[in-house]
């Protein structure tokens, strides 16, 4: 208890010192402190370069060093701009934040199965969840992972709700979900960490990757349809927003292959826009953490180019 205090304390003073400054100068100085912890404090950092270096096989080495740079930039800037959100005003999120028009998220609400709004790690993921919920006037039903400090978790959460969004635990994550898409509500998850050691492997940039079934699973019972949505800053220190549906529509077969269908085809719009954009994702995490068994039967291991 005593060292969650401290670290909360340690997260207090980061957060006073950040809120001083303008949102932009926010985005210039966790630029500099991102190469002082890449090159001084290289928590895994040589993860993120042999990741990129799987991904890209046709990129040089300093080529891959950039980009490794570039993604400890991103992650140091939106955390730092965590640390900033009890400044946030709906005027101020209008401001940072450029969202397209939200007549798809209409369009589909209108189906009245409500709608799952798929993300990863990718640019800065805390952000686009608080934009996407007030911008477009349909609070999200956010799904997250307790943090271990409580007093963290607790500031966490309260960022995530400030206009009217609600957080569910993963815990208590499948009665919520069915309950809010039954209610026409929208879901949002995060769905590119490392799934467990029996998951549904799915390759990404090449590779198996264990990936978590939920989104697809919730998509397949009740009818929902799911958006992707990805956060971009750009170079001004502002973001656009962008939304990519996954067809779920045309897939066929038993309720286990339209999951592996569904899974295949949005680990396929992650992949290709950590591709476009591969300073966003996050390298450092341990995507690849599990390999699959040889006693997997082999339809359980999907092609993310799956049609």
């Amino acid at each position: 208890m005593m060292q969650d205090r401290l670290e909360y304390l340690g997260y207090s003073v980061i957060g006073w010192l950040v809120r001083l400054m303008p949102w932009r100068s926010v985005n210039r100085f966790g630029a500099a402190l991102a190469s002082i912890v890449f090159y001084l404090v290289p928590i895994r950092r040589s993860l993120t370069i042999e990741h990129l270096h799987r991904a890209f096989p046709g990129k040089s080495p300093a080529e891959i060093h950039a980009i490794a740079l570039a993604a400890y930039r991103n992650l140091v800037i939106s955390l730092l701009e965590v640390f900033w959100f009890s400044r946030l005003t709906p005027e101020k999120v209008r401001e940072v934040v450029r969202m397209p028009e939200t007549s798809v998220m209409d369009a589909r609400l209108q189906e009245g199965k409500g709608l799952i709004m798929l993300g990863g790690h990718f640019g800065n993921w805390e952000l686009i969840a608080i934009a996407v919920g007030l911008l477009s006037k349909h609070p999200l039903t956010i799904i997250v992972q307790r943090q271990r400090n409580k007093f963290v978790d607790a500031f966490m959460n309260k960022n995530r709700t400030l206009f009217g969004n609600k957080v569910v635990e993963m815990e208590k994550a499948p009665r919520e979900i069915i309950s809010t898409l039954r209610n026409n509500g929208v879901v949002a998850i995060l769905a590119d960490q490392s799934g467990p050691r029996e998951g549904l492997f799915v390759n990404f940039f090449g590779r198996p990757a264990s990936t978590h079934r939920g989104p697809a699973l919730f998509s397949v019972r009740t009818g929902a349809p799911i958006i992707m949505a990805f956060i971009i800053r750009q170079p001004d220190g502002l973001y656009n927003v962008e939304f990519e549906e996954v067809e779920t529509k045309d897939v066929g077969g038993t309720d286990e292959e339209k999951i592996e269908q569904i899974t295949a085809r949005h680990v396929a719009i992650l992949e290709e826009y950590a591709t476009r954009y591969p300073d966003h994702w996050l390298w450092m995490h341990k995507r690849w953490k599990h390999t699959p068994s040889p006693t997997l039967p082999s339809e359980t291991q999907i092609h993310a180019s799956a049609e």
